[in-house]
């Protein structure tokens, strides 16, 4: 019989409560403010961290998962009979993190051979940041406790990730030329001309795909291109920030244009609000394949 473990770390800005009733390891990233390093969802919650970085006259840095946090990791799982650790991780194109668990995976099984044929490692790239891959892993962790099999639950993991649009919007730019996401010059000039652009996640991959003039538009034209890319009849989430009654806008928007409501409500964490800023507001949802 298979005992899965779900691992993922915090830029995967699940909740705290779901974190706790599915048992998830989490991985937590250090974010340093100059000579001062927190651990995120440790030393702050989201609420605080929106106020230190609003706050902060730089932006704050963070650091990858080491090899050494996922091998003590590994090596509790298979000590506690774990048949199978499953482990999604931040966008491999955005962070070493991944590639901080593909090698404690190598180096665990070189110190204990003959482990594979009973312990299982499946490190995961995430290809993306908040419910784009931490949605998969709560349903995930759903599908594993109401008895799913290791290999629907992967599947399922795999297709959500593999699919997974995110549209997104900061509602201000400056977090987002600091960190060089969009180049200063172009914030600057879309600040003072009050344009919010409209960003497209998918595979890695992070580009504007539209801008709108005012915050009025952004919740209709984000609405519209979700109607346009998203698979019939499938589950989507809204992605906010600091302000929760953008996912009260949102989700109504949404539930209207599509006929039922989210299964998932992400407020974005350290990872996510240090590059956007802690205002913010989104859609994830699986393309038409």
């Amino acid at each position: 019989m298979s005992v899965i473990r779900f691992v993922t770390d915090s830029a995967s800005d699940i909740s705290v409560e779901v974190e706790k009733e599915y048992g998830i390891v989490m991985m937590n990233f250090p974010v340093s403010f100059g000579d001062t390093t927190y651990i995120s969802r440790v030393d702050f919650d989201n609420t605080r961290f929106y106020e230190m970085l609003e706050a902060a006259p730089a932006i704050p840095s963070t650091s990858q998962i080491t090899i050494y946090q996922y091998g003590e990791v590994f090596e509790k799982a298979f000590a506690d009979g774990v048949t199978d650790v499953i482990n999604a991780i931040i966008n491999a194109e955005g962070s070493g993190t991944y590639n901080s668990a593909c090698l404690a995976a190598q180096l665990f099984y070189e110190a204990h051979p003959g482990a594979d044929k009973t312990f299982h490692i499946h490190n995961i790239d995430g290809r993306s940041y908040a419910s784009g891959y931490g949605y998969a892993v709560t349903e995930g962790a759903r599908l594993a406790k109401n008895g799913s099999s290791v290999e629907e639950v992967l599947a399922f993991m795999n297709d959500w990730i593999e699919h997974c649009v995110i549209f997104f919007v900061p509602f201000t730019l400056k977090y987002a030329a600091k960190s060089g996401r969009i180049p200063s010059a172009a914030a600057f000039v879309g600040e003072l001309m009050g344009l919010k652009p409209i960003m497209r996640l998918y595979d890695h991959v992070i580009a504007t795909d539209d801008k709108v003039r005012g915050e009025k538009k952004i919740i209709p034209t984000v609405v519209k291109k979700v109607l346009a890319e998203i698979r019939p009849g499938s589950p989507y989430g809204v992605i906010y920030g600091s302000h929760p009654e953008d996912d009260d806008a949102m989700t109504q928007a949404l539930t209207e244009a599509l006929g039922y409501p989210p299964v998932d409500h992400t407020q974005i964490g350290a990872a996510v609000a240090a590059n956007a800023g802690p205002r913010v507001v989104g859609v994830a949802f699986l393309d038409k394949k």
